[in-house]
């Protein structure tokens, strides 16, 4: 995954109204629930079927942390879709969502202007529009380049030309990404 999909992702991951349960068999079990098969989970997780069943069992009660952040992982992915499907539509139709940004951003501009990259701290809401558009890029397997692309088009807008009344010429490309967090 790239940066503004981790973003997103944990973003997601704040809309949830429980927790995902903490035990390795509540997690093994809500797995199951989901994916039906011990084989399926087992692939899932890329452990062996067998494993499978000593955390159903509880024989086995301490996999190695590569295997338990492998859990988390399909666990959170799968926990409460509902929930998030609801914030995001939200977030797609009525409020936006907000990106805080440490980056480079590059830029062409016209001549006599300066158009040398430097690193920027932003934190800017973007309206609807550019939510809908990330979330259905990201939706059909859209990589971080895409993802970054529609990011900085909406910073740009927003930002940089403050919503058409200035830097009409400017063309903005996010370069850099020291850190970035999505919020909606």
């Amino acid at each position: 995954m790239g940066e503004i999909e981790d973003a997103i992702e944990r973003a997601d991951r704040e809309s949830f109204t429980r927790e995902p349960p903490k035990t390795l068999k509540g997690r093994i079990n809500f797995l199951m629930s989901k994916l039906k098969t011990t084989k399926a989970v087992a692939q899932e997780l890329g452990v062996s079927q067998r494993s499978v069943e000593r955390y159903l069992t509880g024989a086995r009660k301490t996999p190695p942390k590569a295997i338990t952040d492998r859990i988390d992982t399909a666990v959170r992915a799968r926990w409460q879709p509902v929930v998030r499907g609801r914030r995001r539509k939200q977030a797609a139709t009525a409020t936006g969502i907000t990106v805080e940004t440490r980056a480079r951003f590059g830029y062409t501009a016209p001549v006599g202007t300066t158009d040398d990259g430097r690193m920027r701290r932003l934190t800017v809401h973007l309206p609807p529009a550019y939510a809908q558009r990330l979330f259905d890029a990201q939706q059909q397997g859209a990589q971080d380049p895409e993802l970054r692309a529609i990011v900085a088009e909406g910073l740009q807008e927003i930002y940089f030309k403050d919503g058409g009344t200035r830097a009409d010429d400017l063309e903005v490309e996010l370069t850099d990404i020291d850190y970035i967090d999505v919020a909606f």
